[in-house]
This record gives structure tokens, sequence and C-alpha cells, in this order.
């Protein structure tokens, strides 16, 4: 009996040390997706695309990218909002997008059903146009358009986004109006301006200038004054156009997250917003810095959204 007891007694010793030595729980131990809600090769992909290469660094795991277009970023948005609150589902958000499209219709997501982590840049709204067209200036498009009521066809990155309001917004100026096409994506709607098959392209700044002057010509940037990445561009504000905006770029998760995944994907965030490598990256995509911790961005986030359920009493941005 003795030997019988002193075996297991053994071998409950020997299991807790196995134990005590095994390696604790760590998130994460699997990989990351960050949904993008466009296609491919667009402003917000891109920077997913960039952001996803830093995190993997900070978090010691795989961070992938997955898009999900559709519904001008809804379909990303809403699959993240009813993602496990894990910490492996997490979204690249696009702002107006993540505050207009509850307010225009059922998205299937509200701003209320996410963790909010960080946002990190913006991206100044622009037209473009294609290269060969005959517009050279706003003042062209202005003419052209007031001569064709309705006719100018203007794409954007769907109803709700940053592109489709700064159209919004322009044709609130009294200058002219403009025919809606939206696209799923600004990969596919830069393809649409340089082929002719829409006459302006509503894009960021950012998704435009790598084009600018080749395939494409940006003809207004909606910047306060000029962008330091883009000096060349006139805003709209030079050519008597009263329109400043802008697409803002963060990070959300599920609601719910657990405090320490949180705050260790905010810490992340946080190192790769300062990590002048990943500046010098946002400067060569035409990207603006513009990094506030999530906190911060919410508050940011409840005075947008006061603006836009104005703008939206005033005037419906869809039917």
């Amino acid at each position: 009996m003795f030997k019988v007891n002193s075996l297991v007694a053994s071998l409950a010793l020997g299991l807790a040390s196995s134990l005590a030595a095994a390696p604790s729980f760590a998130w994460p131990d699997r990989p990351i997706e960050l949904i993008v809600g466009f296609a491919p090769g667009g402003g917000t992909d891109i920077t997913a695309r960039t952001l996803a290469s830093y995190l993997e660094k900070e978090l010691g795991g795989t961070v992938m990218v997955v898009n999900k277009p559709g519904a001008s970023g809804a379909i990303g948005l809403s699959y993240v909002a009813r993602a496990k609150p894990d910490g492996y589902t997490l979204g690249m958000t696009n702002m107006p997008g993540l505050l207009t499209l509850p307010i225009e219709r059922n998205a299937g997501f509200t701003a209320r059903d996410f963790t909010y982590l960080a946002t990190l840049v913006r991206d100044p709204s622009a037209f473009s146009v294609g290269i060969d067209a005959p517009y050279k200036t706003m003042a062209d498009l202005i003419k052209a358009a007031q001569a064709k009521p309705g006719e100018i066809s203007y794409g954007s990155t769907g109803v709700g986004t940053d592109d489709h309001l700064a159209m919004v917004l322009f044709e609130q100026t009294g200058k002219a109006d403009l025919n809606h096409v939206p696209f799923n994506g600004a990969g596919p709607l830069r393809n649409a301006v340089m082929g002719g098959h829409t006459d302006i392209g509503g894009m960021n700044l950012g998704e435009a200038m790598p084009y600018n002057g080749k395939t494409i010509r940006i003809l207004g940037q909606a910047s306060e004054k000029r962008s330091p990445l883009a000096p060349d561009v006139p805003t709209f504000k030079e050519q008597g156009i009263d329109l400043v905006f802008a697409s803002e770029r963060g990070v959300v998760a599920p609601k719910a997250l657990p405090a320490d995944v949180q705050a260790k994907l905010m810490d992340a965030l946080d190192k790769v917003a300062n990590d002048p490598s990943f500046q010098d990256q946002m400067e060569k995509q035409f990207t603006e810095m513009d990094y506030l911790p999530g906190d911060k961005w919410q508050a940011r986030l409840k005075d947008a959204n006061e603006q836009f359920q104005a703008l939206w009493a005033r005037q419906k941005w869809v039917e």
C-alpha cells in the first residue's frame, strides 16, 4: 500500500511540475482577421495591409486581411459586429460610413456594436477625371454640369461613404447636380475613371495621387488647405467651393472585448502609430497620420454623428 501511495504521489507531483513548467495560454495563439468592407486596391484596403504587417510584429502573431466588399462597407462591418469578441476578428473602418450607414438604413450594425481601439489616418476627399477628359479645373467641370444637369456621372465607393457624401455636400453648394454611380471599392472605381466609363471619380486623395498626371487628373482636394502630400493639387476652397471632407480609417473589434485583449491591441496600435517606419509608409501612400486612441476617437465620433444626423435631417442622401 505504501508503495502504491508513493507511486501515486510521485505521479501527481510530476504532473504538477509539468503543468507548472508548461507555458500559460497567451493571446493571440492563432491568426487574427482584419476585415475590410471594400474590394482590394482601395485606400482602406492598402492601409489595412500595411497595418497588418506592423501589427504582426507588435503582437507576435499572424494578421490576415480579409476583404468582404459590398453595401458600401456594411457587409464587412456587420460581420465584425456579429463576430465573437475574442480579439481574433477586427475591422478596418472607414468613417463616415461607420456612422452614416446606420443612419440611412438597417445596415446590420450600429455604432454601439463595437469596441473602439484607435483611429490612425485621414485621407481627404477629391474629385478626379481621366487624363484625356476635357475638364482641367473644377470650373470646367461645373460649367459642363450646369449645361447638362444630372448627366455628368460621378462614381463613388457606395451610398453613404465619404466619396458619396462629398458629392452630396458639393451639390449643396448649388454649383451643379451630378449623376451618382456607386462602385464596390476604389479599385474598380479608379479603373472606370481611367477607362472613361464614369466622368468623375470621387476617390480619396491617397487613392488618386499615385496616378495623378499619368492616367487620371485630380481637379481638387477637399482639404482645409493643400495637403503637404499633394501640394500641387488645389483645394475646393481655392476654387470657390466651400467643401472640406475626408475619410478617417481606424480599427474596431466587437463589443464586450475582454479588457486584457483590448489593452494589448490598443498598446500595439499606439506603438504602430508612433513608429517612424509606419508613418513613412503612410506618407508614401499619400495618407495623413491622424492617430487617436479609442476613448478620444469615440468622443470625436459622437460629435461627427450629431453632424451627420443633422445633415440627414436637412437632406436625405438616399431615398
